[in-house]
């Protein structure tokens, strides 16, 4: 454990970096869907070959990529569910957290722009 954090924020702090610097680079929202879809394959990628490595994964997966794009951890967990056999499950969690981040997100602006 007192590894593992310092290896979270270190890659944490590379991943939000090239997040900033790829979607200024190209500009939003061309941007942000290249990072997603760049960050989803890049985990697909480091989840096989790191395996159970847990120091490369905490830097690369848990800190790089989830700085980079919390969608490549979604992408994850949706693939997962389809390659254990759980269709059904896969599509529910797909469309239900995209529906509800859609809601989260125009609740939290809905209430920020009435503070205002």
């Amino acid at each position: 454990m007192s590894q593992t954090l310092p290896l979270i924020a270190l890659g944490g702090a590379a991943g939000s970096v090239l997040r900033y610097l790829m979607v200024t680079a190209i500009g939003a929202p061309l941007g942000t869907a290249a990072v997603n879809v760049l960050g989803s394959f890049a985990i697909g990628v480091l989840f096989v070959l790191l395996g159970a490595r847990e120091g490369w994964h905490f830097l690369l997966v848990t800190g790089l990529l989830g700085g980079f794009t919390t969608f490549s951890a979604f992408s994850l967990d949706t693939l997962k569910l389809i390659e254990g056999g759980q269709p059904a499950q896969a599509l529910a969690y797909v469309a239900g957290s995209v529906a509800l981040s859609l809601l989260a997100v125009a609740l939290g602006a809905a209430i920020a722009r009435s503070l205002t």
